[in-house]
């Protein structure tokens, strides 16, 4: 996938089928676009285009955006198109000045000026430019003029009610990632830099790789105890993991640990993703040690059955 940091740089192709969103969680939703891109693209030996935008608008054009969390950071975002197999990114910097574009301006100016669609797909309700004023309408209206075909994907749909980003993050926001799971198409999932913490866990028989908390826009599932796979170098574990404050131990400030099945080796330093299947219960606080001990050997017990 070849990635454009101003869409400037794009290099005309063939055939061009392009969307244009933010697509935070790349989830089924947006797969089903991405999936109709690839099926137009290959009719025509075209190429497929995702045009999007950082940081986030909201980030850039509302206060309340200190409490905006994305499901998926933008590397793994890149990721994830990258393994669907999109052939370009167009990744334009979004500030207050491009805001004032029109959704007309948008399109005119950037979309047909530099990209030269032969075909723009979106997903339903999908709204872009100033004051979210565009739609598939405002494509429709243009499309004669540019000489472009249009499609709008129908929402895709679990439990009765389409897949959104919004959705999703409520789901984990309750700590409900086996529900978010679902309507990701794929295991959410926190990266970071495995970093020391007190080896507590070690004294008990339970080692756990402390994470360093990601960027801070990246959102975290609810706290509590969840059975995980870990990825490690090129290997995936069974393990267990915990979000929270360990309030048995010291009631200090938020934690991200993993205790790794079957692994004993010095990853300190090192990168590693946990992918969050399915939560087995609330962070509590014990009387002792030994009581947290045992609650673990469950714990571990009941995992491995998850997983």
């Amino acid at each position: 996938m070849k990635i454009y940091q101003c869409i400037k740089d794009f290099e005309a192709v063939r055939y061009p089928v392009v969307t244009i969103g933010t697509f935070d969680g790349v989830h089924l939703g947006h797969q089903a676009i991405f999936s109709k891109m690839k099926e137009e693209a290959a009719k025509h030996n075209g190429e497929t285009i995702v045009i999007t935008f950082f940081p986030h608008p909201r980030l850039v054009l509302y206060q309340d955006s200190v409490n905006l969390k994305f499901i998926n950071t933008r590397e793994k975002k890149i990721e994830r198109l990258e393994k669907i197999g999109i052939d370009h990114l167009i990744i334009i910097p979004f500030t207050k000045e491009f805001a004032r574009n029109t959704s007309e301006q948008f399109i005119t100016d950037y979309v047909v000026k530099y990209v030269h669609p032969a075909k723009v797909i979106i997903g339903y309700d999908h709204h872009f430019g100033r004051n979210r004023e565009g739609s598939f309408r405002l494509l429709e209206s243009l499309k004669q003029k540019f000489r472009y075909e249009v499609e709008e994907v129908s929402p895709f749909f679990v439990d009765g009610a389409p897949v959104s980003s919004t959705r999703i993050r409520n789901l984990l926001h309750d700590g409900n990632v086996k529900e978010a799971n679902r309507m990701l198409g794929y295991e959410y999932a926190i990266t970071g830099k495995v970093v020391r913490g007190q080896r507590i866990g070690h004294k008990i028989g339970y080692p756990t790789a402390n994470l360093e908390i990601p960027n801070e826009y990246k959102l975290i599932t609810a706290n509590g105890v969840y059975a995980c796979r870990v990825l490690t170098g090129n290997k995936i574990y069974k393990g267990m993991g915990n979000i929270g404050v360990r309030p048995t131990i010291d009631h200090g400030d938020l934690t991200i640990e993993v205790n790794i099945f079957n692994f004993d080796e010095d990853i300190y330093d090192e990168k590693i993703t946990i992918q969050f299947v399915d939560r087995l219960r609330d962070e509590k606080k014990f009387e002792n040690l030994d009581a947290l001990k045992a609650q673990l050997a469950k714990d571990k017990e009941l995992s491995i059955v998850l997983l």
